[in-house]
C-alpha cells in the first residue's frame, strides 16, 4: 500500500518517543525499547485503520488516501520533533539505545554465513514473516479468502465471504507489519529519530512487492537486490580513497546515494 512510507515514519517516531519516556521512568533500557516497539506497532495499526476507513468505508482512491497518510506523517512528526527537541523548554529525553543482538548458538559459528544468525531481533522477525506470510497466503483458507477479496471481491461475496471484514483485517495486519518496520529504524538500527527517516524505503518496499511478482519470496528476493545496492553505495563512500581516478564521479555522495533508487526505477521499468 502507498501509505507504508508514512506508517513507517510515524511508527518510528512515536516508538522512539515512547522508549525515551519509559526509560526516563526508570525502566531498564531493553524493557523500554520493547515497549517502544509496542507503541510503534500501535501507531502503524491506527494509521492502517485510518487508511481502511478512507479507502474501504468511504471508497476514497487508495493512492489518494495513502498520500494523505504520508503527508500527515511527515507534517506531524516534523512538527512534534521540533516542538519536543528544538524549542526552548523542550522535553529532555535520552535514547534508550538499540535492541540487543540475539546470537543463535552453533549456527552463528558457521564460516561465512554465521553472521546471519547474530542479529538484532527485528531482523529475525522480518525473515520469519516471509515464511509465515507465504504459508498463510497460499496454504490456508484465510489466504485464499484474502486473495479472493483482493482480486475478485464480487465472486468472494457470492460464496458468503465478508469482503469488508477481510479487507479491514488485512489492512490492519499490514499496518502492524509497517509498525515493526518503523521500529527498526529508531529502536534497532540507529537509536535516534531524524525527519524523513525511511528515505523512500516504503516506496522501495512497494516496488519490491511488485517486482517480486506479488509473492512473499519474490518480494524478499527483490528486497535483497535493492538492499545490495544500498550496501554497495555505503561501501563506495567508505572506501572512496581506493576508487581509481577515472571513476572519480563515484566519490560524489550525491551520485552514489542515488544508486538504490535508480535500481528501483530500472527494475520497475
Amino acid at each position: 500500500i502507498i501509505a507504508i512510507e508514512g506508517m513507517m515514519l510515524a511508527a518510528g517516531f512515536f516508538g522512539f518517543i515512547a522508549a525515551g519516556v519509559f526509560k526516563s521512568q526508570g525502566l531498564p533500557d531493553q524493557t523500554a525499547l520493547w515497549l517502544g516497539v509496542g507503541v510503534s506497532i500501535l501507531t502503524g495499526l491506527l494509521l492502517a485503520l485510518l487508511h481502511g476507513v478512507l479507502s474501504i468505508r468511504f471508497k476514497v482512491n487508495q493512492l489518494i488516501s495513502g498520500t494523505v497518510i504520508n503527508i500527515l506523517a511527515v507534517g506531524l512528526t516534523g512538527y512534534l520533533n521540533r516542538q519536543l527537541f528544538f524549542q526552548s523548554g523542550a522535553a529532555q529525553l535520552t535514547s534508550a539505545g538499540t535492541l540487543a543482538r540475539v546470537r543463535i548458538p552453533i549456527l552463528a559459528d558457521i564460516p561465512l554465513i554465521g553472521g546471519i544468525f547474530d542479529q538484532q531481533p527485528l531482523t529475525y522477525v522480518g525473515i520469519i514473516l516471509v515464511f509465515v506470510t507465504h504459508f498463510v497466503l497460499f496454504k490456508t483458507v484465510w489466504g485464499l479468502r484474502t486473495r479472493a477479496v483482493g482480486e475478485h471481491p464480487r465472486a468472494a461475496d457470492t460464496v458468503g465471504i465478508n469482503v469488508y471484514k477481510m479487507r479491514y483485517a488485512n489492512v490492519l495486519i499490514g499496518g502492524i507489519i509497517a509498525g515493526v518496520a518503523g521500529a527498526f529504524f529508531t529502536l534497532q538500527s540507529v537509536g535516534a529519530f531524524e525527519p524523513l527517516m525511511p528515505a523512500g524505503r516504503g516506496f522501495i518496499a512497494l516496488a519490491a512487492m511488485i517486482f517480486g511478482n506479488w509473492s512473499p519470496f519474490g518480494a524478499w528476493a527483490a528486497a535483497l537486490l535493492f538492499a545490495s545496492a544500498q550496501a554497495f553505495q555505503i561501501n563506495l563512500q567508505f572506501y572512496s580513497a581506493s576508487i581509481p581516478p577515472e571513476l572519480d564521479f563515484l566519490k560524489k555522495s550525491q551520485i552514489v546515494g542515488m544508486l538504490p533508487y535508480i535500481l528501483t526505477i530500472v527494475a520497475m521499468t
